[in-house]
């Protein structure tokens, strides 16, 4: 069922369009996102929490959802914004329509929107607050209240939000048949909000896997017998994140073989000194270039982040590994005394060729090396 709804910005635009999904009001900050396909996995991102996704493609919804490509279980997203919603959807694949997707998991979306125009807002304006709500006589009211009680995401702990309550071992592999792959190394995945495919890469590339709480401690996390550790992405600003930054320093200072990757990237900066910035209105898209420094190779990757480790603050002990050439932001980072890089966007994605997965095997080939010296 569609009913009228409003999009309304913190700076007085308001726009008329067609709601869908639950038809509860919702605040956050938002963003464009320029993906052409993907959105299922976008939408069940938690990085996305406290966000609303505003897609740039016109055709949001076309293929409809299916059982198998959630990143997450929820919707963390504050809702959804497209140009239009689709009559019929059609996939092999497909189990629901979008609309249906977002009523089952209580998300509210808007159609009938002019994408283009609000993406040029934001381009300009930079990330603005924003609230999605059904159309009423006091919906104004509402939503100026609602606007005036979210504070945006600077200086916000999300991830401690979305994280794990409890620990659990993963053995699915990749699609399609998800296969068990035997390899010998034990990871610890710390979990600031991670992504499901993410869990299969570590599982195909590198070995089993067990996902912990954001804030467990370094002796709980240790008591486990790691052969690695890895960070993982999530929404919200790093730096509150205090717990998470003293458990990486102790970590690297055992020299434990670490891969980060989004807010796992931005953690291990920020646990080597660096220092983390907000972005005018960040990367969300899944065609951003991204150029390794020593290969002068071209990756064309997905990427979703509002924060950046800023390149001018690393220390001696840490090189830059990527780049973006969007805007020449840092995409990727290796200590050289330590066993611990990371990277920026998300290798797991796979917005193209498979490349990237490379970052997998890598940490791989680090956990081997490490297990040598001792």
């Amino acid at each position: 069922m569609t009913f009228p709804a409003l999009l309304v910005l913190e700076d007085g635009t308001i726009c008329k369009g067609l709601g869908f999904g639950s038809s509860t009001m919702s605040v956050g900050e938002i963003v464009f996102n320029t993906s052409m396909s993907g959105y299922q996995e976008i939408i069940t991102d938690p990085s996305y929490a406290k966000q609303i996704i505003a897609f740039t493609h016109p055709h949001i919804g076309n293929t409809g959802t299916n059982d198998e490509d959630n990143e997450s279980d929820s919707i963390f997203a504050s809702g959804v914004v497209i140009k239009n919603l689709p009559k019929h959807h059609s996939n092999w694949r497909a189990t629901a329509s979008l609309e249906e997707f977002l009523t089952a998991r209580k998300a509210i979306g808007i159609a009938n929107i002019d994408t283009r125009q609000l993406t040029a807002r934001l381009r300009d304006h930079g990330s603005l607050k924003a609230c999605i709500l059904p159309d009423s006589l006091d919906a104004l009211d509402l939503a100026h209240d609602a606007l005036n009680s979210f504070h945006g995401l600077k200086g916000v702990d999300l991830a401690k939000e979305v994280t794990a309550k409890n620990k659990y071992s993963w053995d699915e592999g990749t699609w399609p048949d998800y296969q068990e792959v035997s390899n010998d190394a034990f990871i610890i995945a710390v979990d600031f909000g991670i992504k499901r495919n993410i869990l299969r890469l570590l599982r195909k590339h590198v070995g089993k896997v067990m996902v912990v709480n954001a804030q467990i401690s370094f002796d709980e996390l240790m008591a486990l017998n790691p052969d690695g550790v890895f960070l993982s992405n999530g929404p919200g600003d790093p730096e509150p994140c205090d717990y998470a930054i003293r458990l990486i320093q102790q970590l690297l200072h055992i020299n434990m073989p670490i891969f980060g990757i989004c807010l796992g990237h931005q953690l291990l900066a920020l646990s080597g000194g660096c220092k983390t910035y907000k972005m005018k209105f960040g990367h969300h898209g899944a065609n951003h270039p991204v150029q390794d420094i020593n290969s002068k190779t071209v990756f064309i990757t997905s990427q979703n982040h509002g924060f950046a480790v800023d390149e001018a603050s690393l220390p001696e002990n840490i090189k830059t590994t990527h780049i973006s050439l969007f805007d020449k932001s840092l995409q990727g980072i290796e200590f050289t005394d330590k066993s611990a890089f990371s990277f920026q966007g998300h290798p797991e994605a796979s917005p193209g060729p498979h490349e990237l997965e490379e970052l997998f095997i890598k940490f791989k080939s680090l956990i081997q090396s490490n297990a040598k010296k001792n």
